[in-house]
Parts: C-alpha cells; structure tokens; sequence
C-alpha cells in the first residue's frame, strides 16, 4: 500500500506505517513503575523515551480491567463502540455468567485485522490465551499467546515451532518469564518478518505482588528496557501504554480490604435476589481472588435502585454508586451489557461478592489489584517526539495507535 496512503476504522483515521510500528500494552503498568526504575538507573531505554522521544499520561478505560481496555486500543474506541466491557459478564441473552473472551462479543473491527486486510504485515503476541482469540478477530497474520506458545501452528496462528525462535520454553502462566517471552519472541519476529505493525500484550502478575519501586519490579523493567532498547536499534517506533494502573488493596495490617456486595445486598433485600457481578474474574485469580474496585448489580424490576444506591455510597469503602445509564454514559460502556448498578470503591478499597466465595490462599503478599478511577492513569511513551497533538488535552491509552501513526515526527 503507498505508504502517504490511510486507512479509516471505527471512525478513525489512520497513516500508513513508515517504519515498523511496535505497540506494547504492559499490563498494571502504574506510571509509577517507570520512573521508579528510570530513578534506578536500571531502565536506560525508558529514560530515554522520557527525555528524549514523547511521554504522556493518559487515561485508560473504566473498568481498569485488561479486557476492555486491550480492546479499546487495538480497535482505537470505547467499549460502548467494540462491546468488550469486562473480563466477565452476565449474558442477559442466555442467563448465564461468562466469560467475554469469545469474539462473538466483539462488535467493531481491530486495526490489526484492518491493516492485514489492507496488506500489511501483522503480528500479535499475548501473554495471557485469554486475550488470543479477541485480538486476532478476523486477522490475516501472526497470533500467539506465550502460554500456549508450544501449540502454535501456521494454520490456526501464522505460525509455528515458536519455542523454537524465541529460544525459551513455555513459561509458567504465574510468572514474569510469561511477560519475557512475548519481548523475546516480538524482538525475534522484528529480526525475521519485519512485520509492519506489531502488537505485544503483557500479563500484570509482577506489578500484582510487587510496588513500584521493588527489586521484582525494578527487576521486571530493567527485563523490558532491554528487548524495547533492541527494537529501537532495529528501526522500530516503540509505543507503549498500559491497560491500567495497580494500588495496594490492604487494611493496615496487611489483610485485604474487601467490601463483600453480595453480602451486603442479601441483607438488605434477601438472598440472591440481587446478583452481584465481578467483571475481573477471569480464569487467572491466583494473584487477585477475583477481588477488583469495579462490580456491577442486577436488580429485581420492582426494586428501588435509587434508595438502595444512597445506602450503598454511605458504605466506607465505596467511591461511586450509579445506575446503568449515568454510568455507561460517564465510562462509555455498553448498556445492554452493564448491571443496573454500576459499583466503584477507593483506591485501597476491592469489591467481592460473598466472603465464602473468594479463595485467598494464592496471595502469598498483600493484595495489589485494580478496576477502578484510582487506577485509570497509565503512560503513553513513545521513541519519537510529537509533532503535536490538535484538541487533545488528555490522551486515552487508545489514542495510541493515533499518536504513533499520525503525530510523531
């Protein structure tokens, strides 16, 4: 395609890639993490995109879940536009509690698919198989979860002996080998295809146990500056934003600091008769216990959501108590997936449904999570500077792609 050519998807315009363009989603990437790391001295790379090429802070979609928020950047819209609102949701179709990784769910295009359609170069490598199938909707490239990298076939996902050409074996889905693996395996596609765009997506299992700051974390960015520095020296455009932040979620003795909804809506109308949804869960809770700030409640026709959410924004804990239609007009959520009351806690505050339900025998170090306000604010750094951004005082991380492709010098 003639590179001063563009291309539209979801509303959006978008320049042809004069270079490869590689984006990265790091996931619970706090801003705090990197300029915790550059302060070491550990990440000379991102100190150098600090200084030297554009760094922004944006927002990321309400719910800070990973989901929605992969979503949103790779199709460069809301999940009011795309329909991915969660991890997890209620069906109202079906009746059932599932999980949103089927693209069925999925209702707008991807840029990857759109570009690849339009002849271009695309690959795509996940952490996470969860994400796999939602970011390859309708792909003609490369697509592969580092945790089922040892499956990968050229028939199902572009290619094959992927352990092979990374050099590492399958890593443990509870690890930040996982994370590794896609740097690895995007630096060794750059090598070999040149792909023209590029879309790499971590998991947050690091930014869950440790703080901005910490040896793990200082040790997990100093992995990344490496593999980002080397796509750099390839010719790359590196942009990398996240798909939400992450906080302590912890009373002062170190115990989680859990506000049970389920619980608390059983005692004010009876036994499940409201149903309490948790859109974090996802089949990975070793690290959360499907304890996020973000919940939504379907209620019985007959109930009074107005009373019921003046007693609930009274609970300490609770930031944010509003009906479907505030909130999906507030966040840009999609109505006919979202509960009748849509539930946000504090900073340091996660939402559970009943205390018996959640297993919290995996966390092994106080409870670090997201989903909520307090975690919307995530990084877009770039390798390049701006060439400026018109009408734009605070980005989205799905401005990304905009930004990479259509405003760096």
């Amino acid at each position: 395609m003639n590179p001063t050519a563009t291309l539209t998807v979801n509303g959006r315009s978008y320049r042809w890639m004069r270079d490869p363009l590689v984006v990265v989603c790091v996931d619970g990437c706090e801003y705090e993490y990197i300029e915790r790391a550059v302060a070491a001295g550990v990440a000379p790379f991102l100190k150098k995109m600090l200084e030297e090429g554009a760094a922004f802070k944006g927002d990321c979609v309400v719910p800070s879940f990973t989901n929605p928020n992969n979503l949103s950047i790779v199709t460069g819209a809301p999940p009011a536009v795309h329909g991915i609102c969660g991890n997890y949701f209620y069906d109202r179709d079906t009746g059932r509690e599932v999980m949103m990784n089927d693209p069925r769910y999925l209702r707008a295009p991807t840029l990857l698919a759109a570009f690849a359609d339009a002849g271009a170069r695309v690959a795509v490598v996940t952490a996470k198989d969860k994400l796999r199938t939602l970011l390859g909707h309708g792909l003609k490239g490369i697509c592969f979860s580092a945790e089922k990298s040892d499956q990968a076939t050229l028939a199902g996902n572009g290619i094959a002996d992927v352990n092979a050409l990374v050099g590492m074996g399958v890593p443990s889905v509870y690890s930040a080998a996982l994370s590794e693996f896609v740097f690895a395996a995007g630096v060794k596609l750059l090598e070999r295809d040149r792909p023209d765009l590029m879309y790499l997506s971590t998991t947050d299992y690091v930014q869950h146990k440790a703080a901005p700051g910490a040896p793990e974390a200082n040790a997990f960015y100093a992995m990344m500056d490496g593999y980002l520095a080397r796509m750099d020296a390839l010719g790359a455009i590196v942009a990398l934003t996240a798909d939400h932040g992450m906080n302590a979620k912890t009373r002062a003795d170190g115990t989680p600091n859990v506000i049970y909804l389920q619980d608390w809506f059983d005692g004010e109308l009876g036994k499940d008769v409201v149903r309490v949804i948790l859109p974090i869960t996802d089949p990975y809770v070793v690290h959360h216990g499907a304890l996020g700030s973000f919940a939504v409640a379907y209620l019985p026709p007959a109930a009074d959501l107005a009373a019921l959410a003046a007693r609930l924004r009274a609970v300490p804990g609770i930031d944010l108590v509003v009906d479907r239609e505030e909130g999906c007009r507030m966040f840009e959520l999609p109505p006919d997936r979202t509960g009748d009351l849509i539930i946000v806690s504090g900073k340091h505050v996660v939402l559970g449904t009943n205390a018996s339900r959640h297993d919290l025998s995996g966390l092994d170090v106080p409870l670090r999570s997201h989903g909520g306000i307090s975690e919307q604010t995530v990084p877009l750094l770039f390798n390049r500077k701006t060439a400026g951004i018109p009408g734009k005082p605070r980005l989205r991380n799905f401005d990304i792609f905009d930004v990479a492709l259509n405003h760096l010098e």
